[in-house]
């Protein structure tokens, strides 16, 4: 197991997306844990590489090329998920999940919405800078019990606080579970804006939102 997700990471970071679809396609034939190999595999790559550009060692088209790498991996793991999750689903409600308006990144938010199919929601993704009012009616016409939005920079993060608004401003913020994340994201900063949780990665989304609709 810990050598097809070295494997995983390797593929990635190495920008190598035949590798990384030949890595998917073999996990999928032996039945290997996929949300291990997502989650110990390709996601490290990706936030290695994120560090890397953090630490302006690598640049933008890294980023790209890094991503295309796992994309192509995901497009090949993710119909098996949902199938699985389509059999161990336990209707925990919908979900709306999106990067928040002002910005276009979507690698780990769409790790967390595949995670959460397999948990058992019906997700709905509905993509990268989405505008406010958009997030808003789409859990409005999808009687979402929850909605999750990422921001990956912190110029964009004043957005998650203004959605809060927007939601009492529709009359539905006490009808739904908010969630926010991304990598400058805090609890502390959940707390500040009034978020109900705080995901600190996928798995923590998993959890969290569970017990949320549980409780």
């Amino acid at each position: 197991m810990n050598s097809i997700n070295a494997r995983a990471k390797e593929a990635v970071m190495k920008y190598d997306i035949d590798e990384s679809k030949k890595i998917a396609h073999e996990a999928v034939k032996n039945k290997i844990n996929l949300v291990d190999l997502i989650q110990s595999g390709y996601t490290l790559g990706i936030n290695e590489v994120g560090k890397l550009y953090d630490e302006k060692k690598l640049f933008l088209p890294h980023i790209m090329a890094a991503a295309n790498a796992m994309n192509a991996a995901l497009e090949i793991l993710s119909p098996e998920l949902e199938r699985q999750g389509v059999s161990a689903g336990e209707g925990l409600g919908t979900f709306v999940i999106c990067t928040i308006e002002g910005d276009i990144h979507s690698i780990g938010k769409d790790i967390v919405a595949i995670m959460l199919k397999i948990a058992g929601f019906n997700v709905v993704n509905i993509g990268r800078d989405v505008p406010l009012d958009t997030i808003v009616k789409t859990c409005i016409d999808n009687k979402a019990r929850l909605v999750g939005t990422s921001a990956l920079m912190t110029s964009t993060m004043i957005n998650q606080k203004l959605f809060e608004e927007r939601l009492r401003d529709a009359g539905i913020r006490d009808k739904i579970i908010t969630n926010v994340g991304g990598a400058p994201v805090t609890q502390d900063w959940a707390d500040e804006i009034g978020a109900d949780t705080y995901s600190e990665n996928a798995s923590d989304a998993v959890e969290k939102m569970t017990k949320a609709v549980k409780d």
